[in-house]
């Protein structure tokens, strides 16, 4: 739409530098792989601050850096996303002080290894199939919201883009497992905060803080709406369908959290990166100061809103803002900042679905060879270098898959553009979440639990998520069964998807407990 045309040579050469540098240092600062303790959890000598700025890096990724200043843009936008910030944090101390501890216990490389030592391993299998699972769907959703990004701002293809996404993940993973990973991920941490932070300066001192605090003073359907308010008090029972309130940010978001930094791999490895549980505590409790991120590029979003009230948005931009508002920050850097400093700032966002992908690449390859060759053979120490080398083939296996998994996935967006990313990438969350917390629960207290009840119930949490989200909907119509569609719209559940984690927490830690008070009277 015109936009690609402001994105400059001197742009390009900014992106291939940073990225060409990125990968030298990552490298560089890898150290040596001999070992699976090397490759998958950096040695244990990785500092807590960076594995703290590996946390925040990936947590926040472009679908952050992008998404939240396009969500305050549009009208009813406010900043009442802060608000989740509540429960990651609860859950990030809770993380720290109660699991970490029962995961430095002993030396193992995910919870999953935990939960099967304590429940068996046809649980590890269980739990490493849904991880598995939420990874490549959620990955696949991040990777496709990045490449749209792209295309529309550079001009490239989104297939290349995605390939080209895929292939640095699987090269710094590669390069030096989860060391290169971690040490990239920082420089990520650092590109996003100055990005952010320039962005806003530039904002305030073209209006000032005081009027972009007044234009974000509006009307919404005959009511004044203030859109930096923080606050919403209405309950689940008054609107169900509304994510971001504060009952949703103390009860469900909670649960979410724990589930992310304590239970999804893709977080927990870096934990295990750390030395010794003060270390890993530290790192998970520091990673908290995410949220300050959160709350700039909120107020990059009120200055944004502003700064369109006061300069009119051409006649292309309207076009774009109109078909998805997570172009608007994009279209701003590359036409209101100086050349190189867009490319810089571009650059970022692409090496955040970069840095997110290659995570879930270490993370899939350690507990997928986990379970094909067991603990013990994957960690013998005299076959170290042998299992690194079936370790990179895993990792560029999985980086294939997830490739060919997000070109399928752009397709299908390409075929249905006004379906929205962002709440599709959270939203797969509540497929596997919840059924995760519920084991970790049953196998921190698995005295009245019975693991075949786990595994129904981990069955039954998914069908009960696939049958409340649009994803059915969306596979009846596809097949000409509209009428079916129609009738399922009807009747599905009318609330959103964050309150899946604690119900489908509930239900698979429920059918453990009732299946072993179901067997306890049968005998």
């Amino acid at each position: 739409m015109g936009v690609h045309h402001d994105f400059t040579g001197v742009d390009w050469l900014v992106i291939a530098l940073y990225m060409v540098f990125t990968t030298w240092l990552g490298h560089r600062l890898s150290g040596k792989q001999s070992t699976i303790k090397d490759f998958f959890l950096g040695g244990k000598r990785l500092p807590w601050w960076a594995v703290s700025g590996s946390i925040i890096a990936t947590e926040i990724s472009a679908l952050t850096f992008i998404g939240v200043p396009g969500g305050v843009y549009a009208m009813a936008g406010d900043w009442t996303y802060l608000q989740w910030g509540i429960g990651s944090i609860i859950a990030r101390f809770a993380v720290g002080y109660w699991l970490v501890p029962l995961y430095y216990e002993k030396e193992i490389y995910s919870p999953y290894d935990f939960m099967g030592e304590r429940l068996g391993e046809g649980v590890r299998r269980l739990v490493t199939g849904l991880f598995s699972l939420g990874a490549v769907l959620g990955q696949g959703v991040r990777v496709v919201v990045t490449a749209v990004i792209l295309q529309v701002m550079t001009g490239l293809d989104a297939h290349l883009c995605i390939v080209m996404i895929c292939i640095f993940a699987v090269l710094w993973t590669f390069l030096g497992g989860m060391q290169t990973v971690i040490w990239t991920d920082v420089i990520q941490f650092g590109l996003f905060i100055a990005g952010g932070i320039l962005a806003l300066i530039v904002l305030v001192q073209a209006m000032g803080w005081q009027q972009i605090h007044e234009l974000n003073q509006v009307i919404i359907d005959g009511k004044p709406f203030d859109k930096t308010r923080i606050l919403d008090l209405r309950t689940p029972f008054e609107s169900p369908m509304v994510s971001f309130t504060l009952w949703v940010g103390i009860f469900a978001m909670p649960f979410q959290n724990v589930a992310a930094f304590g239970v999804d791999q893709l977080s927990t490895q870096r934990m295990f990166c750390c030395g010794s549980a003060k270390d890993a505590r530290k790192a998970i409790c520091w990673s908290s100061v995410s949220i300050l991120i959160t709350y700039l590029m909120l107020a990059v979003g009120a200055g944004l809103f502003a700064w369109y009230q006061v300069n009119t948005p051409s006649p292309d931009e309207v076009e774009l803002f109109t078909q998805d508002r997570n172009f608007v920050f994009p279209t701003w850097i590359i036409r209101e900042l100086p050349m190189g400093i867009s490319g810089l700032i571009l650059a970022g966002a692409f090496a955040a679905a970069i840095s997110s992908l290659d995570s879930i690449l270490a993370a899939l390859s350690q507990t997928s060879l986990s379970i094909l060759y067991g603990r013990e053979r994957l960690e013998d120490a005299s076959s170290g270098e042998k299992m690194v080398f079936h370790s990179r083939v895993a990792v560029f296996i999985w980086g294939v898959i997830l490739c060919l998994f997000s070109i399928g996935m752009f397709e299908a967006y390409s075929r249905n553009p006004d379906s929205d990313l962002i709440k599709l990438a959270f939203g797969i969350l509540a497929y596997t979440f919840g059924p995760l917390l519920g084991i970790l629960l049953a196998a921190i207290f698995p005295k009245k639990i019975r693991v075949r009840g786990l595994m129904v119930g981990a069955v039954l949490s998914v069908l009960i998520v696939f049958y409340s989200r649009p994803e059915l909907r969306l596979i009846l119509d596809s097949i000409g069964l509209s009428e079916a569609s129609a009738w399922l719209l009807a009747h599905q559940p009318g609330f959103i998807s964050v309150w899946f984690f604690p119900i489908n927490c509930a239900v698979t830690y429920g059918c453990g407990w009732l299946a072993y008070q179901m067997t306890r009277k049968a005998s």
